[in-house]
């Protein structure tokens, strides 16, 4: 296993972990930035490191050992991984308690027993004061890691127990790059590292499964046929794309990254696009719309995120949300 983990970027979160596997690491830590960044890869390569029985060098694990390998599939006996049953979901307080006795016993087999808490922004108040206890009572031979989007979303108790790695996207270059040295052709590696806006993590699903570049494709059409659609067409598409909330959920994210293009190219911003296969129809939206339209747009999207997570009736959000819509 390379010095960097097998990770592409945050190599300065690398190296001061591996100084930690040497030096012994701190209880708990919370790797945050935007999904499909790597912080789930970044966790696990970070309990390899601690538990490794073959490292390569001091803070590099082999990656091929029984433990290394246990890990990387997420079925190690000393690892216990607690989340939500799907993105955009919840996670309750009884996986915290079961965490948390889990926790009470010693390594079955490894140096470290170690608990990986992924997309902690999704836990209720009850599962995060639970939590909060656990951190505050965790034996020496346990590490916990979170994730999460943002540590604003969790509670400060919890953050100020936390060894906290704010991560970053990489440069769209970076990732392109990287994607071309993999045997992708020039054009295709340019528009997924746009799309995954500098998230490896995120390129690489898109890689993988061609369902979700697809179901992009189908979304950014359904916008640019709402933004001319009557509302009697906007009010029967709210009710098609209530069903399912981790389907709106989704859709909203890639209309969100679209407007957030309209807005650069309204304030005629110099930040390269997210959706540059598209960049005909952005600028002939842009031409149209004042900087104030773009950034209501953007502002109404994001509240309707964070509506969802607070449970709002996704049929209503959609209806408003819709016809927020400018009609061009």
């Amino acid at each position: 296993m390379k010095s960097n983990w097998n990770l592409v970027g945050h190599e300065w979160a690398v190296d001061m972990l591996k100084k930690h596997v040497v030096n012994g690491p701190r209880h708990a830590y919370l790797l945050a930035g935007p999904p499909g960044l790597g912080r789930r890869s970044l966790a696990l390569r970070f309990a390899q490191a601690l538990n490794c029985t073959t490292p390569i060098d001091a803070g590099i694990p082999c990656g091929q050992c029984r433990d290394c390998k246990q890990i990387e599939a997420m079925q190690h006996p000393d690892l216990t991984i607690v989340q939500a049953e799907s993105e955009g979901g919840i996670i309750k307080i009884d996986q915290i308690r079961e965490a948390r006795r889990t926790l009470t016993f010693k390594p079955y087999i490894a140096k470290y027993r170690v608990a990986l808490f992924l997309r902690f922004q999704e836990a209720n108040d009850n599962a995060a004061n639970a939590l909060l206890k656990t951190l505050e009572e965790a034996p020496s031979y346990a590490v916990l890691l979170l994730t999460a989007d943002n540590p604003e979303q969790l509670l400060p108790t919890i953050v100020s127990r936390c060894e906290v790695l704010r991560l970053r996207p990489l440069p769209v270059e970076d990732v392109r790059r990287d994607l071309e040295t993999s045997g992708l052709d020039t054009d295709r590696a340019s528009l997924i590292a746009h799309i995954s806006g500098g998230r490896f993590g995120y390129a690489l699903r898109l890689l993988k499964d061609g369902a979700l570049l697809e179901n992009r494709e189908e979304q950014l059409n359904d916008l640019q046929r709402l933004v001319t659609s009557s509302r009697v067409e906007k009010f029967a598409y709210a009710d098609k794309l209530a069903r399912d909330k981790d389907s709106m959920r989704q859709t909203i994210l890639i209309w969100l990254s679209y407007w957030r293009d309209v807005m650069l190219r309204t304030a005629q911003a110099e930040t390269p696009l997210v959706n540059v296969d598209r960049n005909v129809e952005i600028e002939d939206i842009a031409v149209r719309m004042n900087l104030s339209s773009a950034r209501s747009m953007v502002a109404g999207l994001e509240n309707a995120l964070e509506k969802m997570e607070k449970n709002v009736n996704p049929r209503l959000l959609a209806e408003i949300m819709l016809l927020d819509f400018p009609h061009m």
